[in-house]
């Protein structure tokens, strides 16, 4: 019997995800095998999926997902349960969460330069919501030098992303306004934003506030207009954009900010998550304490992983989603 694991042979939708059986995986150097407890889904995910944009496809594959990415997931949360040739400093037993390759399913092999040992505090399927957006949202604000006092914008606040990305520049001494639907308002209000921007009555310009530092995650507007709430030092950092454009999907938006920093006084960043374990300890200590906390919105077993991406991919998250596969682990 082997391994229970969602996959997929082709890109395209939800529709092209089945349920298999893969022969058990084994861990090279540098890797451990994971049991995976939960696997946490985020919009990386779906573009694996879809093979969108198409310049994605230089890495994943041009015509079919290459085999390491047949199978969606990259947040995992889980315990080690063999280790690779050559591996120390990690024991067989240990409770871990980082990213995989493909976490949705019973195993997954994880390289522990990616890998970080479990907050005590969190339940497996909160850790498993923490890699890949709480890192993001980590390095962001890093790089932009967040500290007591300042300012902070996060467009798309109430998403993966920007529930921690409020939680932290809270936690390192910032006054956030928080970018959001009216549906979703109270919840990035319970995140800790002070001030929260229903997108749908008014816009970042309604304040009248420069912002010290606009964090601008998957939103639409033109850099122009994201220039104009940013104090003349500040700093935006573009995280992505969701648009339809088949082969670049919103990417010419964190490119042309990009191109054009060093021609202007703000400083404008193109944001490119790196998925580093020593990174993720970082945050470890802000989750025990409860500084930050995953807001996860649902659930879902591993059987019905597609219903979660789908829910993911159509924009409704509050928070994050997460794919359950063993609660034990």
């Amino acid at each position: 019997m082997g391994v229970r694991a969602i996959v997929q042979d082709e890109y395209g939708g939800t529709d092209r995800l089945r349920r298999d059986e893969l022969p058990d995986p084994v861990p090279a150097r540098g890797e451990v095998l994971v049991r995976v407890g939960a696997a946490g889904i985020d919009r990386g995910t779906v573009h694996v999926m879809t093979g969108l944009p198409r310049l994605a496809r230089l890495g994943l594959g041009l015509r079919r997902p290459k085999p390491r990415h047949r199978t969606p997931g990259r947040d995992v949360a889980g315990t080690v349960v063999a280790l690779g040739p050559d591996v120390t400093g990690w024991a067989v037993g240990e409770r871990v969460y980082g990213t995989a390759d493909g976490s949705c399913a019973e195993l997954a092999v994880v390289p522990v330069a990616r890998l970080a040992r479990r907050p005590e505090r969190l339940a497996v399927e909160e850790a498993a919501s923490v890699p890949v957006s709480g890192l993001t949202a980590h390095q962001a604000l890093r790089g932009a030098g967040v500290g007591p006092g300042q300012r902070v914008l996060v467009v798309g606040a109430s998403g993966g992303v920007g529930s921690f990305a409020v939680q932290l520049a809270v936690a390192a001494g910032a006054v956030v306004t928080g970018v959001c639907s009216a549906a979703k308002a109270d919840l990035v209000r319970d995140l800790g934003a002070a001030h929260v921007i229903e997108h749908e009555h008014a816009d970042i310009e309604s304040e009248g506030v420069r912002y010290d530092v606009v964090l601008d995650i998957g939103g639409h507007r033109p850099v122009r207009r994201l220039r104009r709430v940013l104090a003349p030092r500040g700093t935006l950092v573009v995280v992505g954009s969701e648009t339809s454009g088949r082969w670049l999907g919103g990417l010419q938006r964190s490119v042309g900010a990009a191109l054009l920093s060093p021609f202007v006084r703000q400083r404008l960043v193109m944001h490119v998550a790196a998925e580093r374990g020593s990174d993720l300890a970082e945050l470890t200590p802000l989750l025990e304490s409860g500084a930050v906390r995953p807001h996860i919105e649902r659930t879902w077993p591993l059987e019905e992983a597609a219903r979660a991406i789908e829910h993911v991919a159509a924009g409704r998250a509050r928070g994050k989603v997460v794919v359950v596969v063993d609660p034990s682990a």
